[in-house]
């Protein structure tokens, strides 16, 4: 999957990145930080995520991360994770686990204790209803589940 970099276990992060809903160009200057510093970069979409690299510059390793993978593809990516990689998980627009794939890997990486940074969302909120409906296994959005 990746190619094999000297890592110190345990120093691993996972980063929900949230990204544009149409402009390109509505996207928060960390998350274009953590998607150039990441080792990976889990995708929905690896065409869509593609064009938003590419505007800004970016070439990582992508990886395909959606629903019909999502139950053989978060074990891999977790493993990776233990061994030290950081990576970055992004939906085709949106902050990931919001009614999108995500809550499958976040999960395993809260009971495997691996660390995570649930931002760049655009607000606490979003983050908070994130992190809640992948612990929660659905998405949520205040207090009307999203189904």
């Amino acid at each position: 999957m990746m190619t094999k970099v000297q890592r110190e276990a345990g120093t691993g992060c996972l980063y929900l990145v949230a990204t544009p809903i149409g402009n390109l160009e509505d996207i928060t200057l960390r998350a274009i930080r953590i998607l150039k510093e990441a080792d990976m970069i889990a995708c929905e979409d690896t065409r869509q995520t593609q064009k938003l690299l590419q505007h800004y510059g970016i070439r990582k390793e992508m990886v395909s991360y959606h629903e019909h993978n999502e139950l053989t593809r978060s074990p891999e990516l977790a493993i990776e994770l233990e061994q030290g990689a950081k990576i970055a998980l992004v939906s085709d627009a949106g902050t990931p686990g919001i009614s999108d794939p995500g809550h499958r890997l976040v999960t395993l990486c809260l009971r495997h204790h691996i660390p995570g940074r649930w931002r760049p969302p655009g607000c606490r909120r979003k983050s908070s209803c994130s992190l809640d409906s992948c612990r929660r296994g659905r998405a949520r959005a205040g207090r009307r589940s999203v189904h």
